[in-house]
């Protein structure tokens, strides 16, 4: 396993908590809150983006234009059925939803949710390391490693580790001040 490799993986990793976060709303419309949405498409499993034209008309509104007039109520249910705390207007064409003021009770909520995705692409860079670290200590104990080597190794990854762990955190701090500002 090549320090190169462990961090592609933790870069990975760090994309992945970017992304979850993106689906946590913040007051204003950004069509990444529909990513995770999935619909039942004559009888496969699509994301909403394939079956749909998403939009932001104005920064407090989502448009989504079904390519087909009989997915409508199908997207309207998907939405209702998810978490992103959103109602769905529905014009028989269009389905629009309406991005309400964030209250601060919620407000909280979503920080704490965000707080949550950060732990879990922390735990992904943990994990990371210890698989990397694993493998450096099977070198070492087979003798492929010298121990100079390994510690060297080993305390490389330590270092690509911290390094990701503070993007998490930088990231988090961004989107934690994007919620919190009214």
């Amino acid at each position: 396993m090549k320090l190169a490799e462990v961090e592609d993986n933790m870069v990975k990793a760090l994309e992945a908590a970017q992304r979850s976060f993106n689906t946590i709303r913040t007051g204003r419309a950004n069509t990444s809150l529909l990513d995770r949405i999935i619909v039942e498409y004559y009888g496969s499993p699509m994301s909403l983006k394939s079956v749909a034209n998403i939009s932001t008309p104005d920064a407090t509104t989502i448009a989504i234009q079904p390519f087909e007039r009989n997915m409508v109520n199908i997207i309207e249910k998907a939405i209702l059925l998810s978490d992103i705390g959103l109602t769905p207007n529905n014009d028989g064409s269009v389905i629009r939803l309406n991005i309400p003021a964030l209250t601060s009770d919620r407000r909280k909520e979503l920080v704490k949710q965000v707080a949550k995705l950060a732990e879990e692409g922390k735990v992904a860079v943990r994990n990371i390391r210890r698989d990397a670290i694993d493998y450096v200590r099977k070198q070492e104990k087979s003798s492929e490693l010298s121990k100079d080597e390994a510690a060297d190794l080993q305390d490389s990854v330590q270092k690509l580790t911290d390094k990701y762990i503070v993007k998490i955190d930088e990231a988090l701090a961004l989107k934690e001040k994007d919620i919190t500002t009214v």
